[in-house]
């Protein structure tokens, strides 16, 4: 009888958390115990990630009867705004989908060398996010190079400002005789950290937005990825996200 009402109160925490349209670690944690693990991928149950200085374990829904309720399962929204993005921003950009981001969670991300935005403004931030992202929200990047904010936003990125090139410096890296590759007359990008921006999904144009503000001031396109998929798919996997504390 204990056991029948333990199951219940699991199943009422999906159904609640299904209503909402965001599923919590703690719901898919408590799902999983009671269930064959439906994993990430194949030999790969869960990871952990660093959010707001917590551990969170991304998982999938262990419900396999999930399906996406809510306003990402809707798919007849007005173009524009809401037109489908192609597959990247920019050639030199390239496009990674939820296997790619697991790899850079657990790669770049965890050892520093990496970031991973949410690039939506931050109402929608506050509704629920992928875990160890940041909130960048777009607009930040189309204040062009001669913005202060955006230029502490690079400096934060690992870019650094170059200052004035010297006349034989500016010389020898036109000649090719000074490795002048990340670098531009204002920034040194050599040390830039690897950027991974995503926004609501195929039809959300806030990420690309984004991504071409950075272009624009010199940031190495193969510095920066873009999750084209985006929250609209991370939920349609069943994904774990997470409520900021701030």
């Amino acid at each position: 009888m204990m056991y029948g009402l333990k199951r219940f109160g699991w199943a009422m925490s999906i159904v609640l958390a299904l209503g909402s349209g965001a599923i919590s670690a703690e719901d898919q944690v408590r799902v999983g115990e009671t269930s064959d693990v439906i994993p990430l991928v194949d030999g790969k149950p869960y990871l952990h990630v660093i959010h707001e200085g917590r551990s969170v374990k991304v998982q999938r829904v262990q419900d396999p009867d999930y399906e996406l309720k809510g306003y990402f399962a809707k798919t007849g929204r007005k173009c524009p705004p809401f037109c489908i993005q192609p597959a990247t921003p920019h050639p030199s950009v390239t496009t990674i989908g939820e296997v790619e981001l697991f790899d850079f969670m657990e790669g770049r991300l965890r050892d520093g060398g990496g970031i991973l935005i949410d690039a939506r403004t931050a109402s929608w931030f506050k509704k629920g996010t992928i875990p160890g992202s940041v909130n960048y929200p777009f607009t930040l990047f189309g204040k062009g190079k001669d913005s202060p904010e955006f230029a502490e936003l690079l400096k934060v990125f690992g870019a650094k400002e170059r200052g004035e090139v010297g006349v034989v410096e500016g010389l020898l890296e036109d000649w090719g005789w000074v490795d002048a590759e990340n670098k531009t007359d204002d920034w040194d990008f050599t040390d830039a950290k690897e950027l991974v921006l995503w926004c609501n999904g195929p039809s959300c144009g806030q990420s690309p937005r984004a991504i071409r503000g950075l272009l624009e001031v010199g940031y190495p396109g193969e510095k920066i990825k873009y999750y084209r998929g985006g929250m609209q798919m991370w939920q349609l996997w069943g994904l774990t996200t997470v409520v900021p504390r701030n």
